[in-house]
């Protein structure tokens, strides 16, 4: 797991083929706006988490945020035990995001 500021996150996800952006709120938080592209995943519903997670392809590069970062935090761990090659976390999470948010 990679920890970015949203700099840094903008950057290597405006730049990366294989991005994946994965917002890990209830759905009731996504509701109220995500980033652009993002999916939203809850982790608190950890065997739908888990179901969703064995679906995707491992060998590419899931951006993960959440509110804060500690969720986050937690689901790229989660990500890197079941062997996803590159997981990258947005340090502050959404609730510091400045910019578009859809």
């Amino acid at each position: 797991m990679k920890n970015l500021n949203q700099k840094e996150w903008e950057q290597k996800v405006s730049s990366d083929p294989n991005a994946v952006i994965i917002d890990v709120r209830t759905k009731q938080e996504c509701s109220n706006g995500m980033l652009v592209n993002a999916q939203c995943i809850d982790i608190f519903q950890r065997d739908n988490f888990n179901s969703e997670l064995s679906k995707m392809d491992k060998n590419k590069n899931y951006y993960v945020y959440c509110r804060s970062g500690q969720r986050s935090i937690t689901a790229c761990q989660i990500m890197d035990d079941m062997g996803f090659n590159e997981t990258i976390n947005l340090l502050g999470g959404i609730a510091g995001w400045k910019g578009k948010i859809v």
